[in-house]
């Protein structure tokens, strides 16, 4: 930090929040500094996106005062925020598919000459905000089809040409890998010393240790103990967000059999996004694998789901070729997969819990072709409580939280009794308690005997669920490791090999 001694640039004062009659802030005082990195923990609905949303004027507060540069604050919408200086990244991506990188960039502040667009401005600033992020893509192609971390790299990019003097990100690493992320990590050094203050929200704890200054911790809409450091024991972080002591983050490793269950031979798709990829799964094993963002994770093992096509190789399960050319011929194989991003492929947010969980399984929903309400209502109830899901039937999963959203989608599959569960980037964006909660339904999988596999970029995850881990580089195969040998240095040789 290196404005100890001045005023804060932004003050909030017992600020309150209200939805009817239930209040989802209780008198938060937070204080931001120019030139410090502020990191606002807590799991999720402890009221972190309220606060963030009450200072960038998405969010009205019912009371409560803010002071920005020493003035009166109270933005009626974002673009009075947006105007004053202060910069929102959401965690969820906001940009317009059918629109080139430049044009989302900009959106709602085109540069303008003579009462025209003026295009060339616009792309050359556009590509200096992806140059410093290490993007090194064309500002004109359009957004639709890039990967996720990308898209959120240009989310990044835009909020950097704001000019702000305060940014609030909101999980900005949540897509990224290592190497994307340290990119981020030297902007906000360098924002930094320009004395823009920052307000940084995320989940992954080791890294709040490398940037932040200092910590505000939240529980249940209050503000419950606030940190002169970030220099702290993760455990102790932990503890005071979830209010209670974690003995360990992890289950004890799951006890594999010898029993060969999936096995993959040779596997290659058609783009080249990996090659020649060869790996087993035992029963009641947890395969982890890792890598860098592009290293062909997520689409080996779309792939594996029929969900991308195959060029070369073969997938056997319990010794029999089952080669999916299609999500139907894996699904009714016993492989299934729960997908990276669960709001645009892992549920159907405007629909309720009970329809989400009843549409993988119709065939056991429905009796002779018919579905019915009731038994609709019927199989939902018993998953919802089988896998702890917080909510009701009838509640739209649009309303959970993204921890809760994530066991819906685990419940649909599991609820087929699967041989096979892939799981992509699990715990992306949910909180400490949950992400505990989930490990423990993972290891439950693996106790009944199906044959799990975890992609993360969350390396200390990788490495605490995992009895083994595939490690890939650029679409290769660089190694397998066992977890006795697997650890930070070792993977990221071979994820860089």
């Amino acid at each position: 930090m290196t404005s100890d001694s001045k005023s804060p640039i932004l003050t909030l004062r017992n600020i309150h929040k209200s939805y009817g009659p239930i209040e989802v802030l209780h008198g938060i005082d937070m204080d931001v500094h120019a030139g410090e990195v502020v990191a606002l923990l807590g799991e999720n609905g402890a009221g972190k996106s309220t606060v963030s949303n009450v200072i960038s004027g998405t969010v009205l507060p019912s009371s409560g005062e803010m002071i920005w540069q020493g003035a009166s604050y109270a933005p009626a919408n974002p673009r009075e925020a947006i105007d004053a200086g202060v910069g929102m990244i959401h965690q969820e991506l906001l940009l317009l598919p059918q629109l080139s990188i430049a044009e989302n960039i900009f959106v709602g502040r085109y540069p303008m000459k003579n009462g025209r667009l003026d295009r060339k401005t616009m792309e050359e600033r556009a590509q200096y905000g992806l140059q410093r992020l290490g993007l090194d893509i064309s500002p004109r192609r359009t957004v639709e089809g890039l990967s996720t971390a990308s898209q959120q790299l240009i989310e990044i990019a835009k909020a950097l040409t704001l000019n702000a003097k305060l940014l609030i990100l909101d999980e900005p690493t949540a897509a990224l890998g290592g190497e994307e992320t340290q990119l981020l990590f030297r902007q906000i050094e360098r924002l930094k010393s320009e004395g823009v203050g920052i307000i940084y929200i995320s989940h992954r704890l080791e890294e709040i240790k490398q940037i932040a200054d200092r910590i505000v911790v939240m529980r249940d809409g209050d503000k419950v103990q606030e940190f002169d450091t970030a220099d702290l024991p993760v455990r102790t972080i932990v503890e005071a967000m979830v209010g209670r002591s974690m003995e360990q983050m992890f289950p004890p490793l799951a006890e594999p059999t010898e029993e060969p269950v999936l096995e993959v031979s040779g596997l290659s798709s058609p783009e080249g996004r990996f090659d020649d990829v060869n790996f087993t799964v035992r029963k009641g094993e947890i395969f982890g694998i890792a890598g860098l963002v592009g290293a062909g994770r997520t689409e080996l093992v779309r792939a594996i789901a029929g969900a991308d096509p195959i060029k070369a190789g073969s997938i056997r399960l319990n010794g029999k070729d089952v080669t999916p050319s299609s999500p139907r011929e894996a699904i009714e194989n016993g492989i299934v997969l729960v997908p990276e991003d669960r709001k645009l492929q892992g549920v159907v947010l405007s629909h309720s819990i009970a329809e989400n969980i009843a549409y993988s399984n119709l065939e056991t929903v429905g009796r002779k072709g018919w579905i019915t309400t009731a038994r609709v209502r019927d199989f939902a109830k018993d998953n919802i409580e089988k896998f702890g899901v917080k909510g009701r039937g009838n509640q739209n999963a649009g309303e959970l939280s993204g921890g809760n959203q994530q066991k819906v989608v685990i419940a649909k599959w599991l609820a087929r009794n699967p041989r096979v569960v892939l799981l992509d980037e699990p715990t992306r964006g949910i909180d400490v308690g949950a992400r505990s909660s989930i490990y423990e339904m993972i290891r439950g999988l693996a106790d009944e005997g199906v044959a799990v596999i975890v992609v993360s970029s969350d390396l200390e995850e990788v490495l605490g669920v995992s009895n083994r881990i595939l490690v890939m580089a650029a679409g290769r195969q660089s190694g397998i490791l066992d977890h006795s040998e697997a650890n930070d240095v070792s993977v990221m040789e071979l994820a860089t090999a």
